[in-house]
Order: C-alpha cells, then structure tokens, then sequence
C-alpha cells in the first residue's frame, strides 16, 4: 500500500453556509414500506437536517404489479388507499420534526416516476434502499438501485443491508473514501466528495485499485499510479483536510470494502457509467457490489 497527501487546491462545490446555496436543498427518497426503505429514509431525514432540505417521499405504484384497471379499479382504490394510510403512519411518528417535506404517490413505472419528480422538484439528491440479500431479490430490487444510479443525472445515495447502524439526528461523515479509476470522467464524483469533505471537516481517502494481474508488477507502479492521481487532484489553497491517496491492487469490489472497512468509513463515493442493456439485465456491477455490500451508505454519481 502506498499513502500520499496531497494539496487540493480550490473548494469544489458549494456550501450551506450562510449567502451561499445548499449542496443538497431538494432530498428526493423512494419506499416501498419495507424494512430497507425505512432505514433509508433515516438517512434521508438525516441529511436532511443537515443541509436544511426539503424531502419528498415518493412511493410508486408500480403498474407492471397492478391488475388491469378496467378489471380492478376497486383494487386500484384499495392499494392506493393502504399506500396512503402508510404514509400517514410514517408521518404521525414524529421523524419528519423540522424538515419541511411532501408526501407523493404515484402510479406507473418506477424509474420514469422517480426522473419525472427529480426535475420537477429540482432534486438535488435521491436516496434509496436496497435489499441485496438472495439471488432474487438481487434481480428485482438490484434493478431498480441500478436503473435509478445509471441514469439518474443527481447523486444518488443507496443504503444497503449490511449498514447495521443508525444515522445521527444529523449526518456526521468523519472519515470519506473516493474510489477512483483513471479515467476522464472523475471530477464530477471528485467535486461531490471534496465539498462533502470540506463541509464535515472529513478525513478524505482516495482510493485507485490496479488490476490484480499475474505478472509480477513494475517496481514502481504505485509510484506512477499516485503521481497520475495527484495530477488529476484540484489545488485550492484552502483544505480542512489533506486527501490521502492509496494504490491497492486485487479485485476493485474486494480492496473498495475492504479499505472502507479498515478506514471506518462513514461514506463511499463511486462514479458509475451510464446505464447499458446489460446493466438493466443483471444488475451485478461493481458499483452494485459496493452499493449492496458496504457498511456504510454509498454514494454514486454518474460521469
């Protein structure tokens, strides 16, 4: 393993300071009820207060699911009528205590429901939960992580069900790690976690994993690997933190975990690809991997 710090030399992003905009003002978070989709609202709620956003909770129901209308309008009522009582519920707990939001139900595909609200209400960030725990469940709810963090063009933040702890009344994030290829379209996940770092006062961690060949690897490849990734580094002159750069070799899914792990992360930030027909296929990509498996939520952004 090879460690460097580096100077970052501009501020990406913006701040919640006063005079200044909100890096998340419109939180957007997906339920369907179920245990994954209440702890991510936790998050939500969470960052929520952090950042003095709005929150929609949005709750879809999905037409592929639902009987023909012309054979079931009284069942249409019926589902509509428990998806409301349950969201009521979720709002006499008490969870939502200063954080203004709106509550949303509607009917259709997930995915064209969920962008349609992103521009409508100027979304700044959509939070997800995700089950990931059989084969099945893999397919079907795996899909759906993975349909909204491929296309949607907000961060998305996907809470997993190895994250066994609860958030704070508000996100603390102490210890952040940027995993990183070396490819062009990086500075976008790069300004998401510089300014996540720089608001928290974080310690911020970048990640680079180099493929595991058999050949033995070049005496100093580590070397060439950390001075590429400091040329890709911002310089602002100003930092709360000096970002630590690691090189790691292995399988990235593996290393990603594992580094999160040993550095406690409170946050992963991950740049993904749009979405292809293979993705929307199987939806076992890396950033998937990460997202289901972590212990801690991730955060991806599209290039």
């Amino acid at each position: 393993m090879m460690q460097i710090q580096a100077h970052v030399p501009r501020v990406f992003g913006v701040s919640s300071g006063a005079g200044q905009q909100k890096l998340f003002a419109n939180i957007l978070v997906a339920t369907d009820f179920s245990p994954a989709s209440e702890q991510a609202l936790d998050y939500a709620l969470s960052f929520a207060r952090t950042y003095d956003a709005r929150l929609f909770l949005l709750h879809v129901l999905v037409v592929d699911s639902l009987p023909a209308r012309e054979l079931g309008t009284a069942l249409h009522e019926e589902l509509y009528r428990e998806a409301r009582q349950k969201m009521d519920r979720i709002l006499t707990l008490g969870r939502f205590v200063g954080v203004p939001h709106e509550t949303i139900i509607e009917e259709g595909a997930l995915w064209p429901a969920i962008s349609a609200q992103i521009n409508k209400n100027s979304i700044d960030l959509v939070v997800i939960g995700t089950h990931g725990a059989t084969a099945a469940e893999t397919v079907l709810l795996g899909s759906t992580a993975e349909q909204v963090f491929r296309q949607a063009h907000v961060p998305v933040l996907t809470v997993g069900p190895r994250i066994l702890h609860e958030p704070l009344y508000g996100i603390e994030l102490k210890n952040i790690l940027l995993a990183t290829e070396l490819d062009r379209g990086w500075e976008r996940k790069a300004e998401y976690a510089f300014s996540l770092a720089q608001e928290h006062r974080s310690k911020l961690t970048v990640l680079h994993v180099a493929p595991d060949f058999e050949r033995e690897p070049p005496l100093n490849e580590k070397e060439l690997i950390t001075n590429q990734l400091c040329n890709m580094l911002p310089h602002p002159p100003e930092m709360h933190c000096l970002p630590i750069l690691r090189v790691e070799r292995g399988e990235p899914v593996r290393e990603v975990l594992r580094v999160a792990h040993e550095i406690h992360a409170d946050l992963i930030v991950l740049g993904v690809k749009p979405k292809s027909l293979v993705t929307h296929i199987l939806p076992r990509t890396k950033a998937y991997q990460v997202a289901s498996q972590a212990l801690c939520p991730v955060l991806t952004v599209k290039s």
